[in-house]
């Protein structure tokens, strides 16, 4: 049985998750977020007290990982590290420039491009990150590149963060969107950028029911649903 797949890529605050999710649930796919993978290594990391960055450091930490991901019966992915469901703590500030640095090792990235490969031999998939079109599913049936204003991507930021209880100002949280951003681009494995065949979808003007009719047209183009 042949799968279908979709790969979302763009940079933080781009609205990746959100819309991927809606997107598969409306398709009937498997979303697989694989932002949060990054983070719940990175989480890890964090917890051994080990610098994100240090490549010498995290590396051994894989060989021990005790991660594992879920469906609950809402459809909605989980993630579990030693068997604690830290699906809400990979969410915090502190965790996402963790991610951004592990995801740039090579090992890190190793260790995880066959398990999501595997998902999509497994299921149709809509699958969302920094490589999935360059990198992890380069001959996926749709390839989108997905993006916003950085000022957007602040905003839609700081609102999560606050609905989540943490505090944060617009300056630190854009500066954070900058910084990422740069790093992402430059990291020498793997570097984010716009697939081959992609299309570009800008969501700075959009709003979420908008972003979401710009997916669904741009997947019917491309294939029979």
């Amino acid at each position: 049985m042949s799968y279908r797949s979709i790969a979302i890529d763009g940079p933080a605050g781009a609205g990746k998750s959100t819309l991927a999710r809606k997107l598969a649930e409306k398709l009937g796919f498997l979303y697989v977020d694989t932002g949060a993978i990054y983070r719940t290594v990175a989480l890890a990391v964090l917890r051994a007290g080990t610098d994100p960055s240090d490549q010498a450091g995290v590396a051994p930490l894989l060989e021990e990982l005790d991660m594992k991901m879920a469906y609950g019966a809402d459809g909605v992915q989980r993630m579990y590290l030693a068997g604690e469901d830290v699906s809400e703590a990979i969410r915090e500030h502190r965790v996402s420039g963790a991610a951004s640095k592990v995801s740039a090792i090579p090992e890190v990235r190793a260790f995880l491009l066959d398990f999501q490969r595997k998902l999509a031999g497994e299921h149709d998939v809509v699958m969302d990150g920094r490589d999935i079109g360059t990198v992890v599913l380069p001959q996926a049936d749709v390839k989108i590149f997905l993006t916003a204003a950085p000022e957007a991507r602040a905003r839609r930021r700081l609102l999560e963060l606050e609905q989540r209880g943490q505090e944060a100002g617009f300056d630190a949280v854009l500066r954070d969107i900058r910084e990422r951003d740069w790093q992402d681009e430059h990291r020498p494995i793997a570097p984010l950028k716009r697939a081959d065949g992609a299309a570009l979808l800008d969501t700075t003007q959009l709003n979420l029911e908008q972003s979401l009719e710009g997916l669904l047209s741009l997947v019917k183009e491309k294939i029979a649903l």
